[in-house]
């Protein structure tokens, strides 16, 4: 009797698709937009200060809570212009991802997911290197960038600590049980880290001072 030989087995992975929920989805483009439209006015700032025309909101209130000093720093003008510039085109990204959530019934590769986390950290990293030079260089804050920094720590705590708990990263017990305390204390993280920004400007530049 001559037996059939079986089919090979498939040695390649079977790619692996992740989804966040609808309400982080959501708040992913609720942030990009906001994003988007501060780094525009931000923008509108940073072409007033050149030509001295009146922009469309102000963000100068005070000496010390400013736009100028940042806008035309060389830390705001990192690859020979305006950052705000870099902050309209990569809001966008947030933006992609939670309407593609929201779009593919299935989810979205891992490969994605990686790619937009990283992207994200940067931008959270990037966002506290501005914070640092804006207190301790520059010696003003810019409202328009402090929102920025506002919607950039959160968006950077969420991704994380999804990206850890649906297994983005790998389904090790202990990338998980990380995730889950992230998204566990997600509020109190998120409020320490902006206490440390506000903290650090106002013994650098006693900016409650500056407002009475």
């Amino acid at each position: 009797m001559i037996v059939a030989p079986s089919a090979p087995a498939s040695t390649a992975a079977t790619p692996s698709f992740h989804r966040p929920g609808r309400g982080l989805a959501i708040w992913w483009i609720v942030a990009g937009a906001l994003g988007g439209i501060v780094a525009f006015l931000l923008y509108l700032e940073y072409i007033g200060q050149l030509t001295g025309g009146t922009p469309l909101i102000s963000c100068s209130i005070s000496p010390i809570v400013t736009c100028g000093p940042n806008l035309l720093s060389p830390g705001g003008n990192l690859l020979g212009f305006s950052n705000a510039i870099i902050g309209i085109m990569l809001f966008f990204g947030p933006v992609y991802a939670g309407v593609s959530a929201l779009a593919a019934a299935g989810g979205l590769r891992t490969w994605f997911w990686r790619v937009y986390a990283i992207f994200i950290a940067g931008a959270f990293v990037f966002v506290h290197v501005l914070a640092y030079r804006s207190v301790f260089e520059y010696g003003s804050l810019c409202p328009w960038c402090m929102v920025i920094w506002l919607v950039t720590i959160p968006l950077f705590w969420t991704v994380l600590g999804w990206t850890l708990v649906d297994g983005v990263w790998g389904s090790a017990a202990g990338v998980r049980r990380i995730g889950v305390a992230v998204l566990s204390w997600l509020p109190l993280v998120v409020v320490l880290d902006y206490l440390v920004i506000a903290v650090a400007a106002q013994v650098r530049l006693d900016v409650i001072g500056s407002l009475i």
